[in-house]
Protein backbone atom coordinates (compact mmCIF):
# COMPACT_ATOMS: atom_id res chain seq x y z
CA UNK A 1 0.00 0.00 0.00
CA UNK A 2 1.48 3.30 -1.07
CA UNK A 3 1.62 6.41 1.06
CA UNK A 4 -1.02 8.11 -1.09
CA UNK A 5 -3.41 5.15 -0.72
CA UNK A 6 -2.81 5.06 3.04
CA UNK A 7 -3.52 8.79 3.37
CA UNK A 8 -6.71 8.40 1.34
CA UNK A 9 -7.84 5.53 3.54
CA UNK A 10 -7.14 7.53 6.70
CA UNK A 11 -9.09 10.49 5.30
CA UNK A 12 -12.10 8.26 4.53
CA UNK A 13 -12.00 6.73 8.02
CA UNK A 14 -11.90 10.18 9.60
CA UNK A 15 -14.83 11.29 7.45
CA UNK A 16 -16.91 8.25 8.42
CA UNK A 17 -16.10 8.77 12.11
CA UNK A 18 -17.05 12.43 11.81
CA UNK A 19 -20.39 11.50 10.24
CA UNK A 20 -21.10 8.98 13.01
CA UNK A 21 -20.17 11.51 15.68
CA UNK A 22 -22.51 14.08 14.14
CA UNK A 23 -25.30 11.50 13.90
CA UNK A 24 -24.81 10.51 17.56
CA UNK A 25 -24.99 14.12 18.68
CA UNK A 26 -28.22 14.62 16.76
CA UNK A 27 -29.84 11.55 18.31
CA UNK A 28 -28.77 12.53 21.82
CA UNK A 29 -30.36 15.96 21.74
CA UNK A 30 -33.57 15.84 23.75
CA UNK A 31 -35.35 18.72 22.05
CA UNK A 32 -37.07 17.65 18.90
CA UNK A 33 -38.97 20.11 16.79
CA UNK A 34 -41.58 18.90 14.34
CA UNK A 35 -39.90 17.29 11.36
CA UNK A 36 -36.55 16.72 13.09
CA UNK A 37 -37.20 13.01 13.45
CA UNK A 38 -37.74 12.83 9.71
CA UNK A 39 -34.53 14.80 9.12
CA UNK A 40 -32.58 12.45 11.39
CA UNK A 41 -34.01 9.48 9.55
CA UNK A 42 -33.02 10.99 6.20
CA UNK A 43 -29.54 11.85 7.49
CA UNK A 44 -29.09 8.29 8.67
CA UNK A 45 -30.18 6.96 5.28
CA UNK A 46 -27.84 9.33 3.44
CA UNK A 47 -24.96 8.33 5.74
CA UNK A 48 -25.66 4.68 5.00
CA UNK A 49 -25.77 5.35 1.26
CA UNK A 50 -22.50 7.30 1.44
CA UNK A 51 -20.83 4.33 3.13
CA UNK A 52 -22.18 2.02 0.43
CA UNK A 53 -20.85 4.29 -2.32
CA UNK A 54 -17.44 4.50 -0.64
CA UNK A 55 -17.35 0.71 -0.38
CA UNK A 56 -18.25 0.44 -4.05
CA UNK A 57 -15.53 2.93 -4.98
CA UNK A 58 -12.96 0.94 -3.00
CA UNK A 59 -14.09 -2.29 -4.64
CA UNK A 60 -13.89 -0.80 -8.14
CA UNK A 61 -10.43 0.61 -7.38
CA UNK A 62 -9.15 -2.77 -6.14
CA UNK A 63 -10.56 -4.58 -9.18
CA UNK A 64 -9.14 -2.00 -11.58
CA UNK A 65 -5.73 -2.27 -9.94
CA UNK A 66 -5.84 -6.07 -10.14
CA UNK A 67 -6.87 -6.06 -13.81
CA UNK A 68 -4.26 -3.43 -14.71
CA UNK A 69 -1.55 -5.56 -13.10
CA UNK A 70 -2.81 -8.66 -14.92
CA UNK A 71 -2.87 -6.90 -18.31
CA UNK A 72 0.66 -5.64 -17.70
CA UNK A 73 1.85 -9.15 -16.94
CA UNK A 74 0.19 -10.50 -20.09
CA UNK A 75 1.71 -7.75 -22.23
CA UNK A 76 5.13 -8.61 -20.85
CA UNK A 77 4.62 -12.29 -21.66
CA UNK A 78 3.63 -11.64 -25.27
CA UNK A 79 6.44 -9.24 -26.14
CA UNK A 80 8.37 -10.62 -29.14
CA UNK A 81 11.55 -11.29 -27.15
CA UNK A 82 9.79 -13.00 -24.26
CA UNK A 83 7.54 -14.96 -26.61
CA UNK A 84 10.53 -16.11 -28.65
CA UNK A 85 12.37 -17.29 -25.54
CA UNK A 86 9.30 -19.17 -24.31
CA UNK A 87 8.80 -20.89 -27.68
CA UNK A 88 12.48 -21.78 -27.88
CA UNK A 89 12.46 -23.20 -24.34
CA UNK A 90 9.31 -25.20 -25.11
CA UNK A 91 10.85 -26.60 -28.28
CA UNK A 92 13.97 -27.67 -26.35
CA UNK A 93 11.88 -29.37 -23.67
CA UNK A 94 9.91 -31.29 -26.30
CA UNK A 95 13.07 -32.21 -28.21
CA UNK A 96 12.05 -30.51 -31.43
Amino acid sequence: MSVREREGLIARIRQIRRVFTDADQHTRSSTSAPGQDEMRSLEARVTHLERLVEGLQDSVHRETTRLTRRVGELETRIEPGALGRALSEDARERGL
